[in-house]
């Protein structure tokens, strides 16, 4: 005999096979992509936002709903702090493979991404659901209708609030530009719709962190759809100058966490001074940024552009005369 417990639990399983499927089957397409004569781009573009679509929404309303749920036992807390940190990692996931340079590059984050999300499902489904199953104070049949309006709220923009609440005039506002990006992105004017929306993130960056945040995510989706324009190295007497900078190196730092720390070192420098960016990805998105919030007002020298390590030298122009 089913009970609503049982069908609940039948239901979790059975979406998150779902997404499990979805990722398996974008990673292999990206690994194919790779074969001699392929196109990559749209193979990762589909994985890449797959994830952000599907799985981090989901993500997102499993944290408010499961995850909450289970840090009521004692036994399950190592456990969800692990998950949602596997929540963190699969977004640092796609960003790197939104922003890969070659094709054994992007094939490598596919993966590495396909493996984590697989081993995270698993988790969910012998640990925590069984765990929540037996316990007679836990609603499942309730926590699955609360998942479904988050994820919903979640992948409509709105975010997933703690209490049923419209959203404010800001967050429709950034979801609206946000909108228009990916209609110019499809309809080839990819350029356009980067700077769109940096120039979003440049208006929210101060007031509304959250909504930058959101906005930076967009933007490392964006850039692919970006005309690729050519890389102007700095002359090797530059880089023998730029040679006793001070070198900001963000690979150890939290994607979401690496533009905070870059612009408050920018605004830092004195006139005529900078400093040595080195990062994991192409920092185009930052390039966008930089030119929305202070153009004409910051110099910016390629001295290593990949295929693992990029190296920036981003200073602040000496005073005029």
């Amino acid at each position: 005999m089913t009970t609503p417990q049982s069908r609940a639990i039948e239901a979790m399983v059975a979406h998150h096979a779902a997404l499990e499927d979805g990722v398996a089957r974008r990673a292999a397409a990206v690994r194919a992509s790779t074969e001699p004569g392929a196109a990559h781009g749209p193979a990762i573009a589909a994985l890449v936002a797959y994830v952000a679509d599907e799985v981090l929404p989901h993500a997102v309303a499993e944290e408010q709903t499961l995850y909450r749920a289970a840090t009521a036992d004692a036994e399950l807390a190592e456990t969800v702090a692990g998950m949602v940190d596997e929540h963190r990692r699969l977004a640092s996931l796609a960003d790197r493979l939104a922003t890969a340079s070659d094709g054994p590059g992007a094939v490598a984050e596919a993966e590495a991404l396909a493996s984590l999300f697989a081993s995270h499902v698993a988790k969910e489904n012998e640990r925590i659901l069984p765990r929540l199953a037996s316990d007679p104070s836990v609603d499942l049949a309730g926590l699955l209708v609360e998942l479904h309006r988050l994820t919903e709220a979640a992948q409509s923009g709105t975010g997933a609030p703690e209490e049923p609440a419209a959203p404010d005039a800001e967050t429709l506002l950034v979801g609206v530009v946000l909108a228009a990006t990916r209609r110019l992105a499809d309809a080839g004017r990819g350029d356009e719709a980067c700077r769109l929306a940096a120039e979003a993130w440049a208006a929210v960056r101060v007031p509304r962190p959250d909504l930058a945040s959101r906005v930076t995510a967009a933007l490392h989706r964006l850039v692919r759809s970006a005309t690729a324009q050519p890389v102007a190295f700095a002359s090797g007497e530059q880089a023998a100058r730029y040679g006793a900078d001070p070198v900001l190196d963000v690979r150890a730092l939290a994607p979401a966490r690496r533009h905070e720390v870059i612009f408050d070192s920018y605004g830092t420098l004195r006139p005529g001074s900078g400093f040595v960016l080195v990062n994991d990805h192409d920092p185009k998105p930052l390039r966008y940024q930089f030119e929305a919030e202070h153009a004409g007002a910051y110099t910016w020298d390629v001295l290593e552009a990949g295929p693992r390590t990029w190296r920036v030298r981003i200073g602040r122009p000496a005073a005029a005369a």
